[in-house]
């Protein structure tokens, strides 16, 4: 079967590069992919007419949508009518992760297992004040140490993790500052513990996950400096074992299905669960209604089964039974940043050390100019590594980016070491 990748980034290239080796998979063309994805055909992805005829002309019958826009503008809704499937949730599902606010009543509603919060703004602004709460006092009473999301889609930056007091006043001006004063907001408490990344496959009902990862979001070294998309991924997590697993399940993802369930969304797709590990059990931070970035990058390469496969399985009624085979060992990603990401940027910068027969580089912020590759984002290269041990997966990755140098590349040198 003809294949069509939507988006740009190395969550992107990583699903390409999974779903060609396939057997079931003829062509893969990614849209509008970057300089390292083979099959690219510049459309926007937004413009739902242009994809059907796309696919009409092309003899697509799936489509993999890679990043949220897509999915929160309903791109599933569109196709419903259409021989094509769309690997993703309708736009009612897409709430989960297009909306805090929803995401957060989602879990209450339900029983999921997450931390204290109180919305503001929008909406929630007159009730708010007639109730007498203010986000100051909120923030005065948790003693700085919260975090505060925008409740729409801001590309991961729309999340500040605060430790005190001025850096939450400063979080709340760039909030207005970017949306509008009367912007939607939470402000929750900031869980302390281990971060983990689970990614489920589901048909709305069963599921299947992926083994566990962990994302390194803030920019600097030791968990500093602002929040990125992700500045690098490690699979699976030593902490994770069948007692955790059990109790992620019971309390969190079960929970999750039996809500979108009863909700009646159409979820054929993924449910990333953003987790913290705290003293008290596992806690829902956050859902994303794709595959996270950079987890893709090391959960796709860690993953035996055939992805078509289970992408199908989930529309077929078979997923319940599917068998999930994974790869020993451990997978490292390091992301390759521009300099002054995630704020102001250079682009068009030429890259050096990029060979076109290198397994495991993803490409995210790439771009082919005269046969040359040059930089055109923030995260430009995922340099993967795969070892028997962890350390053995950083020790490769690390001696790997060695290979690769462009003006101002950045990168973290802790990655995979946060838990040590």
């Amino acid at each position: 079967m003809n294949i069509a990748v939507i988006g740009s980034g190395g969550r992107e290239h990583a699903i390409a590069w999974k779903l060609s080796q396939s057997k079931l998979a003829d062509e893969v063309y990614v849209l509008p992919g970057n300089g390292g994805t083979e099959n690219n055909v510049d459309i926007d992805i937004n413009d739902f007419e242009m994809l059907l005829n796309f696919c009409r002309h092309n003899t697509v019958e799936l489509i993999f949508v890679g990043p949220e826009d897509p999915l929160a503008n309903g791109i599933v809704d569109y196709f419903a009518g259409s021989p094509v499937k769309v690997f993703g949730p309708d736009k009612a599902g897409a709430q989960l992760e297009g909306s805090k606010i929803f995401a957060k009543r989602f879990m209450r509603e339900y029983g999921v297992a997450t931390g204290f919060y109180q919305e503001f703004g929008g909406a929630n602004k007159d009730c708010c004040q007639q109730l007498t709460i203010f986000p100051k006092d909120t923030i005065k009473k948790m003693n700085g140490k919260c975090v505060i999301k925008y409740d729409g889609l801001a590309a991961g930056k729309g999340v500040f993790v605060c430790s005190n007091e001025e850096e939450a006043l400063a979080a709340l001006d760039e909030i207005h500052q970017k949306y509008g004063e009367d912007a939607s907001y939470l402000i929750e408490e900031r869980l302390e513990g281990n971060e983990l990344s689970i990614l489920a496959f589901t048909e709305g009902d069963d599921y299947q996950l992926l083994l566990p990862s962990q994302d390194h979001k803030q920019l600097l070294d030791g968990d500093k400096g602002p929040n990125t998309g992700g500045m690098g991924a490690f699979c699976p997590v030593p902490f994770y074992n069948e007692e955790l697993k059990k109790q992620i399940e019971n309390d969190i993802i079960e929970p999750t299905m039996k809500g979108i369930k009863a909700e009646g969304f159409n979820y054929k797709g993924v449910v990333y669960f953003g987790l913290m590990i705290t003293k008290t059990g596992p806690k829902l931070l956050e859902y994303n209604v794709r595959l996270g970035d950079p987890e893709t990058e090391v959960v796709l390469p860690a993953m035996k089964s055939d992805l078509v496969e289970l992408i199908l399985s989930c529309f077929d009624g078979t997923l319940k039974d599917y068998k999930m085979e994974f790869n020993k060992g451990f997978f490292v990603d390091i992301v390759l940043v521009s300099g002054g990401y995630p704020a102001a940027y250079k682009k068009g910068i030429h890259i050096c050390g990029l060979k076109e027969d290198q397994e495991l580089i993803f490409h995210a912020g790439t771009k082919k100019v005269n046969f040359n590759l040059e930089t055109s984002g923030g995260r430009v290269l995922n340099v993967v590594a795969h070892g028997n041990t962890l350390n053995e997966a950083i020790d490769k990755a690390y001696e790997r980016v060695n290979d690769f140098y462009f003006e101002d590349m950045f990168f973290r040198k802790d990655i995979g070491r946060r838990n040590k």
